[in-house]
């Protein structure tokens, strides 16, 4: 409970720092809202979704659970930054002088980062409806796809935590938390159909934790466009995306949680 509770005091203060510098948030929202409107505009009526028709509207749908999971995972970039910039300020050796749990730094930075992830991916589905994007599932079903981009962005942000710890300034943590990011996302089920891909990038994105998510959210938000078959590969995580999203992003916080919580103890400014 005291962790608990020093976890949440320094959630506080990266949440208040937040609302005082709203520049951020805002800048994080302009390359998501880009994307949305240039995929769904610029590539929409060129690109065929199996099961989903040819064109922009079928596209919209195929779409957006994607663009929501880059959003969330991207957001790791800006997770390493904010830790580096701390560790370059002295604020982490400051931290670590405290009666304080050793791990309430990284877990109060990782939940006030889920907060900013959440208030990005509210004004994201708002753009989303407003360009086409519609849901075919019960409120509960939708909000349960929310759930697992949200899971899946709180485990990723713990990766940021340990390129932050890693790195020496917040510029390479960025460039860090960037650089694996796009192959993760591009090889994946998130904008184009994986049937399309050489055989051994199939099996590589339907094993990707990304794209269970993806698949996962599309299934909930009834946005799989009649697809007979889950999975060209008969990969598992494809077979069962929901499962395989929660059981992925579980993993990815209890390993990087862990790794991040040891450095944290042996890092030095």
């Amino acid at each position: 409970m005291s962790g608990m509770s020093d976890s949440l005091v320094i959630a506080r203060r990266n949440v208040t720092r937040m609302v005082r510098i709203p520049e951020v948030l805002v800048f994080g929202l302009i390359q998501p809202i880009m994307f949305v409107v240039l995929f769904s505009y610029v590539f929409g009526g060129s690109i065929n979704i199996p099961g989903g028709g040819h064109g922009p509207s079928g596209y919209r749908e195929f779409l957006m659970a994607g663009i929501f999971a880059q959003t969330v995972t991207f957001a790791t970039a800006g997770a390493g930054a904010g830790i580096a910039d701390d560790m370059h300020k002295g604020l982490i050796d400051r931290f670590r002088s405290l009666p304080m749990s050793r791990g309430a730094v990284l877990t109060g930075r990782t939940l006030a980062d889920l907060v900013q992830t959440a208030l990005t991916l509210v004004v994201l589905a708002v753009v989303a409806v407003l360009v086409g994007w519609r849901t075919h599932e019960n409120v509960a079903s939708v909000l349960a796809g929310f759930a697992l981009l949200l899971l899946l962005g709180y485990a990723f942000s713990w990766i940021g935590a340990l390129i932050g710890l890693t790195v020496r300034t917040p510029e390479a943590a960025t460039s860090g938390g960037l650089i694996w990011l796009f192959p993760l996302t591009f090889i994946s089920n998130a904008f184009v159909a994986v049937k399309g891909m050489p055989t051994f990038l199939q099996h590589i994105a339907e094993w990707n934790p990304f794209s269970a998510t993806v698949a996962a959210s599309r299934e909930l938000f009834g946005n799989t466009n009649g697809q007979a078959v889950k999975s060209v590969t008969g990969a598992w995580p494809m077979e069962h995306p929901v499962i395989a999203s929660i059981l992925w992003s579980v993993l990815i916080i209890v390993v990087f949680h862990t790794l991040a919580v040891r450095k944290y103890r042996s890092a030095t400014a």
